[in-house]
This record gives C-alpha cells, structure tokens and sequence, in this order.
C-alpha cells in the first residue's frame, strides 16, 4: 500500500473496527484521532464488503456532539439540512456544504490568530462571546440563504428576494469599531460571494 493510500478499516459483526494498517483493533475515538491527525481511511464492513465510511464518520459525528462542551452543529442547522433530505436540491447540498467548510478551514489559522488576539486585549469575554455569537448567527444564515432558491422564485415571477436582500449585510453585524471583528464579517461576506459565485456556473 503507498504511503498515501487510505487505511483500509474492516467493522464485523461485532461492531468491533479492525485497522489492517497497524493489525490492532481501534474504536471510534481513535478513527476520530486519526482524522484529526489528517490520515485517511475507508471502512468496509467485514461480510458484505460494502463501503460503510460515510455511516462510521457519520458515528464518530455523534459521538463528538455527544460530549460535554464540544457541540459543533447548531439545532437551528441541524433542523434545515433534515428538511434538505427528499428535496428537489437535495444534490446541490453537499457541494454548498464542501464549499463552506473548505472556505472555513483554510482560514481557521487566520481566525484562530485573531480570536486570540481578541480575547488577548479584552479580559473580559463577556462582550466579546456576544460579538461571536452575532457573528455565528450571521454564518448560520449563509447556510440558509441558498442562493439558487431565490433565482428560481424570480425566474418563476414570485415575490421572493434575493439573498443580499433578504437578509441583513454582515457588515452591520458588528460594532466598525472592533478591528479583529470586522475582518471576521469580511471573511463571511467574502464566502457568501464565493457561494453565489458557484451557483452561477
């Protein structure tokens, strides 16, 4: 197997996860490491054969939201990707999804610099949670505000808006004052464009 291959992960019957890289038995938790720690993987249940790696990585998700303090996904989000499944844009989810989290992780460094700089200057982390929090809400919307939804609606003559209308600009989110902030609802309002970018192709 190259270097670069994924892990081969068998699960029996058992439930039990068999790494055949390192010949050791390993539990959700350490696949959980080992996709934190960027290595690859595939599971495969050990009968049938079939690949099950989105309904394990879709476990470890739960196992995570399940612990104390660590909860990622908002109910309000986990609420609308439901109503997704059976839809007729069902398709165009996954790639939106892809888009949003590749724009979020290849600015997570920049973000984590300035959150830390933030909290850094301002001992007290109360005023600073709130402006987070705003701006949380603002990333919520931008799952929300699908663009193509509104496109069709006008296309078809009905009332409703376009997304820049529809919902507040992020700029106002914040207080102009808060430097570190401001470059926070830039960086939304930059990936908002680059989504609606991608719905015109």
């Amino acid at each position: 197997m190259a270097k670069n291959d994924p892990v081969t992960i068998k699960k029996y019957a058992n439930r039990r996860l068999y790494n055949t890289g390192t010949s050791t038995y390993v539990t959700l938790e350490d696949l959980a490491s080992m996709v934190k720690a960027g290595e690859d993987f595939l599971v495969y249940d050990a009968k049938s054969g079939d690949d099950i790696t989105r309904s394990v990585l879709t476990q470890i998700i739960f196992e995570q939201e399940n612990k104390d303090g660590q909860n990622l996904l908002p109910v309000s989000f986990l609420r609308q990707l439901i109503r997704f499944y059976g839809d007729s844009m069902q398709l165009l989810v996954p790639r939106y999804l892809e888009l949003s989290i590749d724009t979020l992780s290849k600015e997570q460094d920049r973000l984590r610099q300035q959150l830390s700089s933030a909290i850094g200057v301002n001992p007290l982390v109360a005023p600073f949670e709130q402006h987070i929090r705003r701006n949380m809400d603002l990333f919520e919307k931008a799952f929300t505000m699908f663009t193509p939804f509104a496109r069709r609606d006008d296309e078809a003559g009905g009332e409703t808006k376009p997304a820049a209308e529809a919902a507040p600009a992020p700029a106002a989110a914040a207080a102009p004052a808060a430097g570190e902030l401001d470059e926070l609802k830039n960086q939304l309002s930059a990936m908002q464009k680059k989504i609606e970018s991608l719905s015109r192709k």
